[in-house]
């Protein structure tokens, strides 16, 4: 059975944890909650990626440009950890990956997105199996990938999000979407930051989050991308 390490960046607003689980309990949902290992990132917990079958990095509130003592840890691990594990970075995680490894992301000009997001996929890759054109999956974000690292190659991407997915070589991806978020989890989230975001655009996210998702097929790919069969 194939050994994940989920690490844990962040977690979801306290009030919601209740009915919706935090990271762990989300990830555990689509990956298999007994092949994952948590190590809290904050808290200084990294994992031997050697040790493992893949990795995932989680999702933050936190920038990746933003001064906190743990993020030069978490991008020195990532440079470690690529080439001895399978690599997976989530939201937060896809824009570490890209800083840690010769991007750069910034707080988007375009400004909230959340809802329902539309991606087309760039460039099919042999773990996208069912394939598919276009991917509707919950996003929730400010900030963006502007600038990919140069041995990157896009493979999913939105008017909106240009650089919404990237891999290095065959055994490292990132995905700006949240495949772990169910519908009524990502709808929650969204009406808690009214205020923070423009209310008009938070009811025009609930309104799209009600229609058809493609959450199982991703995390579908997902799964066969770290080996999970």
């Amino acid at each position: 059975m194939s050994r994940i390490a989920l690490l844990k960046t962040g977690s979801p607003p306290p009030a919601l944890v209740e009915d919706h689980g935090d990271y762990p309990a989300m990830f555990g949902e689509v990956l298999g909650a007994e092949r994952l290992t948590t190590f809290d990132v904050q808290a200084g917990e990294l994992p031997d990626p050697a040790g493992f079958d893949g990795a995932v990095i989680t999702g933050s509130s936190a920038g990746v440009y933003e001064d906190h003592l743990w993020l030069g840890p978490l991008f020195d691990w990532i440079r470690e950890a690529r080439g001895q594990t399978r690599l997976v970075g989530v939201c937060f995680g896809h824009q570490a990956m890209a800083q840690a490894l010769g991007g750069r992301v910034e707080k988007s000009s375009r400004g909230w997105g959340v809802g329902l997001h539309r991606y087309d996929v760039r460039s099919a890759q042999p773990w996208m199996d069912p394939p598919a054109e276009v991917v509707a999956i919950a996003a929730s974000h400010q900030d963006q990938v502007v600038l990919p690292p140069p041995d990157a190659r896009v493979i999913l991407s939105s008017a909106f999000t240009p650089f919404g997915g990237l891999a290095w070589g065959d055994d490292a991806i990132s995905l700006q979407v949240h495949p772990e978020f169910t519908p009524a989890y990502a709808a929650a989230l969204a009406d808690g930051r009214r205020g923070r975001i423009d209310p008009t655009l938070v009811d025009r996210a609930l309104e799209t989050l009600q229609g058809p998702n493609d959450r199982a097929l991703v995390g579908s790919w997902l799964r066969r991308f770290l080996g999970i069969v």
